[in-house]
């Protein structure tokens, strides 16, 4: 192809609509979001079901970029049939609009485990108007743009030298997408890597308790949200709770935990920034951070305070990203050590850790 069908290729790509599948058993559901989703020039339904059997079914003749799943359908249901939506979906994103998507129901952190992208719970019929309209449409777009972004690192991004210094502790910021991505790198991961995990996904409060104990339960280790004055022990894994930055402070030479509720500079709370400037520095070069799938630039700041003071960034790559926001702007701005999927990011981190099975 010649550099200006390419170009013109590009633009075409960049233009064309976010193709949409709603999947949910009432039909007046399917006729409000579609309805809804069509009056936005920016989107194409291109296929609705009332089941997720008839969706996977549909899934094999049609491409989507975006998928909504309602939970509660006859059959199977939205939840456990979720793992198989995906895969056949072909690397669409789902959003899971439920009524059981509630603020700490447990079935919503199970579902972005799964792999769904985002939750949204689903007003009562009458009020899919105004707010849930907005949300919506604003989650759509973001995930529609990511899906039609080209896939795999970006050329020409700079990576840094990876440290040797044995590593003393390891953070980890996320938001959409990241509690998969979380799932499959502790899955990687020794369960013994010997220094305290700090971890901020962008959650809201009410969800942090059941996202710990999954995480715990994924990752083999234990996992509680954090709580002030906490000491760091080794594979602990703490979780910045929703309503407060994670950042750590020297008492009489011991790392403790210290919660922030500062406005940061990202505008996130909890923020994954001030955890990355207190472990740069209280730990510096033995420090790492570790970067997942979200939306956004959270974690660029703190990202270059750590590297500055000798620690090491690796980010997720894009290929394995719901969304490749706050990962990219760490590669793009030269500060990762590596951009590797999640599982690869597990090697990386443990090969720090003076394992030699793993280096």
């Amino acid at each position: 192809m010649s550099p200006a069908l390419a170009i013109s290729a590009q633009r075409a790509a960049a233009k064309a609509p976010i193709r949409l599948m709603i999947v949910d058993d009432s039909t007046v559901a399917r006729a409000v979001l579609g309805r809804m989703v069509e009056s936005d020039g920016g989107f194409e339904l291109v296929a609705v079901a009332g089941t997720a059997e008839d969706a996977i079914d549909a899934l094999a003749h049609v491409e989507v970029d975006v998928i909504l799943l309602d939970l509660e359908m006859p059959g199977a249901g939205g939840l456990k049939m979720l793992p198989r939506i995906l895969d056949a979906a072909r690397g669409a994103r789902v959003i899971i609009v439920s009524s059981q998507a509630e603020e700490g129901a447990q079935v919503t952190v199970s579902a972005l485990a799964l792999g769904a992208a985002d939750t949204l719970p689903k007003p009562g019929i009458g009020r899919f108007n105004g707010q849930f309209s907005q949300v919506l449409i604003a989650k759509l777009r973001a995930l529609g743009a990511a899906e039609h972004s080209p896939r795999g690192r970006s050329i020409g991004t700079p990576l840094r030298a990876m440290g040797s210094e044995p590593m003393q502790a390891l953070a980890i910021g996320a938001s959409t997408g990241g509690i998969h991505a979380l799932q499959q790198f502790f899955a990687a991961l020794p369960e013994k890597l010997g220094v305290p995990i700090l971890v901020t996904q962008h959650l809201p409060a009410a969800f942090m308790s059941v996202f710990a104990r999954q995480l715990g339960t994924a990752a083999c280790r234990p996992a509680v949200v954090a709580q002030d004055g906490v000491a760091l022990q080794r594979d602990l894994i703490l979780v910045a709770p929703g309503d407060a930055h994670l950042t750590i402070e020297n008492r009489g030479g011991r790392p403790v935990v210290r919660l922030d509720r500062r406005v940061a500079a990202s505008g996130c709370l909890p923020s994954v920034d001030p955890m990355l400037v207190s472990i740069a520095s209280f730990y510096g070069a033995t420090g790492i951070g570790v970067i997942l799938s979200g939306m956004g630039r959270d974690g660029a700041a703190g990202a270059a305070r750590l590297v500055a003071a000798g620690g090491s960034i690796i980010a997720q790559d894009q290929a394995s990203c719901a969304v490749w926001g706050m990962p990219k702007a760490v590669a793009d701005a030269g500060l990762a050590c590596a951009v590797l999927p999640p599982d690869k990011i597990a090697r990386r981190v443990a090969s720090r850790a003076g394992d030699d099975r793993w280096k």
